[in-house]
């Protein structure tokens, strides 16, 4: 794991190194086991190295293969390594200590620019070549390693943060408005659907699933990584999908877990990461190794406000995977002294923009601060698990079943899910019927539904037209109930936008702290395994989620595996958390509502009117509400602009 950094000058002049050592400098704050630069005449590559996997300790980067006159630095980890070592022939003598950078390079010799398509992990690499004069850089399929780039008349520069680029002589450091309308028109935690752009004006980043080419004075942009639904996986039985299912993902697990240090997991109550956590001791184990777990739990004066069919303390449901899988270091932590508020600043400075997701910050923060003192090399995680190892919603499926006119098969479903819900099928009906036919439910409730705030000034959308643009990038507005969920399934993998804040929050933390964040569930292999299985697979019996039900069990206890009455709900405590600072909070957000400095860019009318209905009788469920996440939002939005103003 590394941050990268470079330099070049666009028409071949020399250039000095001094500024390339600028670029480096700017990486002090962060801890590195080693740090090296290359350059010559006409480009400067720089590595700030933390040694995750043992292939690279001791490793020197850049790497120079004088051979090939090719020269590569790289912050990446390559999953798919046995797979590599055949394609690309390597001795078996030598496939114990390449490091992936060197696995990466000779992907790039063997296919070019190609090469991305071949390589499966989290990675960001940039490679020049000195017979053609060019520089080559990917960043993997949905965005885990970040890469920035600036370009002014005379260089171009690269970076894993924004920070360095901005010590770039002659850069404008403008913000850029098109940037900004779209993170405050979108209002879920999709920071931009431009994803070639940045809160800078001139600034950008090479997006997931992209490769980029420098070559006399010009940029291209290449996108490598699409996915396919239609190719159907085949198989003999229910036993035989769920084997294949584990083989997967143990796979992709296992791959993950390839550090000389400590391994830990985030660990909710739920399917995902009690999915990961399971499969992860279990290979551990055969490691002589201990898996750490890390569980937010809510403060023990808290009081649970949520409905019956959600959970804001999941400590005994963790606790009952805990006790079935073995081998774990279990921790539960509800860091009292910490809440969103409290952190914003810090938050600003990890992520380099403003950021939306202030709900979990302070936990997610603190997981990753408690993983650095134990000195951990990998935090795994289950994120993507909704749309891949834990798909089947089970209402939608009836609904297609309602549509295809399956009426045997609709009733046997229909049957079982509301006994194992216990519930009558009455209430299911009516449900079944608006997820059918939705353009019908949207006709008939076309007045019903409240119209939302906007958190953008209207005179800035107008003048910015974001709504155009969104529209343009195929972006569905939140809040619409009729949306089939397999287009939005389908989207999620299409649409790069959706991954991008993933990676980079995962990325940016990974260097302050040291540990890589890993998740199994967003495994290449692993998607378009689940892309590939026939819906049938995924809801049976009254059971939503079934594929990944079935292929657990003796993995995961039964009331783990089969639960479907209740889900875990994080943050819930959020807003009583703030309490004791309240009319500090209060105070802040009365400054954004009367701040010039933001009044362009955010709809103070719809502001103030929030402010007005929290500001005296503040309450716990108020955390997940409109109201309160634009004013969070708006607050954390000011306290960006006025670091640049």
């Amino acid at each position: 794991m590394s941050a990268i950094v470079g330099i070049c000058h666009l028409n071949h002049e020399p250039i000095a190194p001094e500024l390339g050592i600028a670029l480096l400098q700017q990486l002090q704050k962060y801890p590195a086991d080693h740090i090296d630069a290359w350059h010559n005449e006409q480009v400067f590559l720089g590595c700030h190295a933390q040694w995750i996997t043992p292939e690279s300790v001791g490793e020197s980067m850049p790497y120079h293969d004088p051979s090939s006159g090719l020269t590569i630095t790289a912050d990446a980890i390559i999953d798919n390594r046995s797979e590599l070592f055949e394609k690309l022939q390597v001795p078996p003598a030598n496939r114990k200590e390449i490091t992936d950078s060197a696995l990466i390079l000779l992907s790039y010799k063997k296919w070019g620019n190609d090469a991305p398509k071949h390589l499966i992990g989290d990675f960001a690499f940039v490679i020049w070549d000195e017979h053609n004069r060019s520089l080559f850089g990917a960043r993997d399929f949905s965005g885990s390693r970040t890469l920035y780039y600036a370009r002014t008349k005379e260089l171009f520069a690269f970076s894993t943060l924004i920070k360095p680029l901005l010590s770039i002589p002659g850069l404008n450091k403008q913000l850029n408005e098109q940037w900004m309308s779209e993170f405050l028109a979108i209002p879920i935690t999709t920071e931009a659907v431009d994803l070639f752009t940045t809160v800078y004006k001139h600034i950008g980043q090479i997006p997931p699933s992209h490769t980029i080419t420098v070559c006399n004075g010009e940029l291209k942009f290449s996108r490598y990584s699409t996915f396919t639904y239609h190719t159907k996986l085949k198989l003999k039985s229910n036993e035989d999908y769920e084997e294949a299912f584990r083989d997967v993902f143990q796979s992709a697990v296992s791959s993950r877990l390839r550090t000389h240090r400590p391994v830990g997991a985030n660990l909710s109550g739920g399917l995902d990461s009690g999915s990961v956590v399971s499969f992860a001791a279990k290979a551990l184990r055969e490691q002589n190794k201990r898996l750490h777990t890390f569980s937010y739990v809510p403060l023990e004066d808290f009081h649970d406000w949520t409905p019956k069919s959600r959970i804001a303390n999941e400590r005994h449901n963790i606790q009952s995977t805990v006790d079935h899988v073995g081998n774990i270091h279990e921790q539960y932590l509800n860091f009292p002294d910490q809440n969103s508020f409290t952190e914003i600043d810090e938050w600003l400075e990890i992520m380099e923009t403003p950021y939306k997701f202030y709900e979990n910050s302070y936990w997610v923060k603190g997981i990753y601060q408690q993983a650095n003192a134990l000195n951990l090399g990998v935090l795994l995680t289950g994120s993507r698990g909704n749309w891949t190892i834990s798909w089947g919603p089970a209402l939608d499926y009836q609904a297609s079943l309602l549509r295809k006119l399956k009426w045997v098969q609709l009733a046997k479903e229909s049957r079982l899910y509301s006994k194992e819900l216990g519930i009558k099928q009455s209430r299911i009906w009516p449900i079944l019927g608006k997820k059918a036919f939705p353009a019908m439910a949207k006709l008939m409730s076309r007045n019903s539904e409240p119209e939302l705030p906007d958190l953008i000034n209207p005179e800035f959308a107008r003048k910015t037209n974001v709504y155009e643009r969104l529209q343009q990038h195929g972006y569905d507005f939140w809040g619409n109930p009729f949306q089939d969920v397999y287009e939005v399934r389908k989207k999620q993998f299409e649409m790069l936008y959706y991954w991008n804040i993933t990676g980079t929050v995962g990325c940016k933390q990974s260097l302050k702290y040291a540990v890589w964040e890993r998740d199994a569930t967003n495994d290449l292999r692993v998607i378009r395994f689940c892309l590939s299985v026939p819906e049938e697979q995924f809801v049976q019996n009254g059971f939503d989620r079934s594929l990944i039900r079935r292929s657990t069990k003796n993995y995961l206890p039964e009331d783990i595996r089969l639960n479907q009455k209740v889900r875990g709900i994080q943050g819930a405590d959020g807003l009583h958390r703030m309490l004791p600072s309240w009319d500090v909070l209060i105070d802040e957000l009365r400054q954004v509502v009367s701040d010039p400095l933001v009044s362009n860019y955010l709809n103070i009318v719809e502001l103030k009117k929030a402010l007005l209905a929290i500001e005296k009788n503040p309450r716990p469920e108020q955390v997940f509400e409109t109201d309160f996440r634009i004013l969070m939002r708006s607050l954390i939005f000011r306290r960006f602009i006025k670091k640049h103003a």
